[in-house]
């Protein structure tokens, strides 16, 4: 096999994760004896090991006042993403490599990608793994990081920078996403656009049976409320099963503490729920095994809502091999991908949810634990599609 010389550029590594799709990927090409150079922004410490280069640039000097000055000036003249591309050429531009690969949630840095790969003529694939046209019904909260006094410039910054993107994906050799609807909709800007799933770290999610002497239901991760988050139905589901000694508990950011809590008391079932904040990932591991559910909440996709959520924590539960229930259903690419691999439910009803949960007791009353043994999971792993993408590198340099 070739081995290749491959320039990464990505947005910034930020905690909890640090970007995983891009670390595994990053693992298996070096393990594959490739040779890799990433360079992203920089945004805090790096919180993990790597056996490859890592270079961050710091575009902001940390004071508020310089970061709101170059996002308005980033806005008129696009500076961010002209002072990347600046910067690594300058330092890289004299070194050889065989491709450049752009992964980012947004847009940056993505111009900096095409003009290095016009400038040294190079062929340039361009990862996105979010989109702003998969949150429309709450691209406020989405993209504006919450903040009250900027939602005004929301529209603006939405314009240009979608503007800015698709200009840039025109340009890529090839592009690729992480749902069906991802790419389905970015194939208008680039007809070389191919699917490549987020998944699970096979050698981290693997099952084991824990004999446990509660019936437990787990949800871990960010909680964003409606449109994109639909938890009443979930709530709705275990007030039906009262009857049944479970116990929820939730990890989840700070405001998905509150909403959740106020949910709980809503509809009466404080007294089984336990909240916390964010835990390493070794200890969800441990919740995973624990739990006899693992709780995916989405909801019903929508042009008022969000599309083509495939979520990490999906993944991560089908890798432990615990059933799943997605509520609500979002009736789109996370319900067929749960159909086909037989991980679960995807629940348009409370009743379904309901029966699922006490299908699940009725095993874990049998076993002490319960098991969902999922159809193709390897397929979804972040081994896979770490090779998915060398396979796509290689076939841009026979081309």
């Amino acid at each position: 096999m070739k081995k290749m010389r491959i320039l990464i550029v990505a947005d910034g590594f930020g905690a909890p994760s640090y970007n995983p799709r891009l670390r595994s990927l990053c693992d298996y090409l070096t393990a594959q004896g490739h040779d890799v150079q990433v360079v992203c922004e920089y945004i805090q410490p790096l919180g993990f090991t790597h056996q490859y280069p890592i270079e961050e640039y710091r575009l902001y000097s940390g004071s508020t006042l310089d970061w709101v000055e170059k996002n308005i000036w980033s806005l008129i003249t696009d500076w961010k993403n002209r002072a990347f591309s600046s910067r690594l050429e300058n330092q890289f531009g004299d070194c050889i490599y065989d491709i450049v690969f752009c992964t980012t949630f947004h847009t940056l840095p993505l111009r900096a990608a095409m003009d290095f790969g016009q400038r040294h003529h190079l062929p340039v694939v361009a990862d996105l793994r979010d989109i702003m046209e998969q949150a429309p019904g709450n691209q406020a909260d989405y993209l504006a990081h919450h903040s009250p006094y900027l939602r005004w410039l929301v529209p603006i910054y939405q314009y240009i920078n979608r503007v800015r993107r698709n200009r840039q994906i025109r340009k890529a050799t090839h592009v690729t996403s992480v749902s069906p609807w991802h790419v389905q909709f970015l194939k208008a800007y680039n007809p070389n656009c191919t699917l490549i799933y987020n998944g699970y770290d096979e050698q981290l999610f693997q099952p084991e049976d824990q004999l446990t002497p509660e019936f437990i239901i787990s949800y871990s991760g960010k909680y964003f409320g409606l449109p994109i988050h639909n938890a009443d139905m979930l709530f709705e589901a275990l007030q039906q099963v009262n009857d049944i000694p479970y116990r929820l508990i939730i990890h989840t950011n700070k405001e998905g503490q509150k909403a959740l809590s106020g949910l709980a008391q809503r509809y009466n079932v404080m007294d089984r729920v336990h909240i916390e904040g964010y835990v390493p990932i070794d200890k969800i591991i441990d919740i995973y095994h624990q739990s006899a559910i693992v709780v995916v909440l989405t909801n019903k996709a929508t042009n008022s809502g969000v599309h083509g959520l495939m979520t990490t924590k999906f993944f991560e539960a089908m890798g432990v091999e615990k059933p799943i229930l997605c509520v609500r259903s979002d009736e789109e690419c996370l319900s067929a991908v749960l159909n086909e691999t037989h991980a679960g439910i995807a629940a348009r009803t409370a009743d379904e949810a309901a029966n699922f949960i006490r299908e699940q007791y009725k095993q874990w009353q049998q076993q002490g634990f319960t098991r969902q043994e999922v159809k193709n999971k390897q397929i979804f792993s972040r081994q896979h599609e770490a090779q998915q993408f060398e396979q796509l590198f290689l076939s841009c340099l026979n081309h």
